[in-house]
């Protein structure tokens, strides 16, 4: 079975950091994350507004370096959790337990647009910077034409 989830959006607010009984830190926080498509009738696009957790020294990594308005990329599982509210009524909610969160930004960008002209940094399972290169893709260069060799129509030569 696989659960992976990967979203990018902007923080709606600071993190919020806490404490498990036994020390764990624990960081949420929401992504408003824009869908990809506008209406047909012109309008603006619709935005989800998507709560996250982190745990250990990933929480303690995004409550660190992230603030509201800052661009993010999160990536984990989709979690569903019930519970019953003070008037005894079921609830459910659902969330990302976050393994990765990566900066979408560059802090140069001052919150402002997103810049994926460069590399991003980001925190790995262990809270560790390192760098993604997840917005920062370009083609490939092109190969000089020394490295390719020519096949002849034999279909025999095929390697497969």
């Amino acid at each position: 079975m696989l659960n992976h989830i990967t979203i990018m959006g902007r923080l709606t607010r600071d993190p919020e950091l806490r404490r498990t009984g036994s020390g764990v830190a624990v960081a949420s926080f929401t992504l408003a994350v824009d869908r990809d498509f506008a209406p047909k009738d012109g309008g603006e696009r619709e935005t989800d507004f998507i709560d996250c957790v982190a745990w250990r020294q990933t929480g303690e990594f995004v409550s660190k370096y992230f603030t509201k308005g800052r661009m993010a990329v999160v990536s984990g599982r989709l979690q569903i959790r019930s519970w019953n509210d003070k008037d005894g009524n079921k609830r459910r909610t659902a969330e990302i337990v976050a393994d990765n969160v990566y900066f979408g930004d560059s802090k140069r960008d001052d919150h402002g647009a997103s810049s994926f002209g460069g590399n991003t940094y980001g925190s790995n399972s262990y809270g560790q910077a390192q760098n993604s290169g997840f917005g920062g893709y370009s083609a490939p260069a092109s190969a000089p034409a020394s490295d390719f060799a020519m096949l002849e129509d034999d279909d025999a030569q095929l390697p497969f």
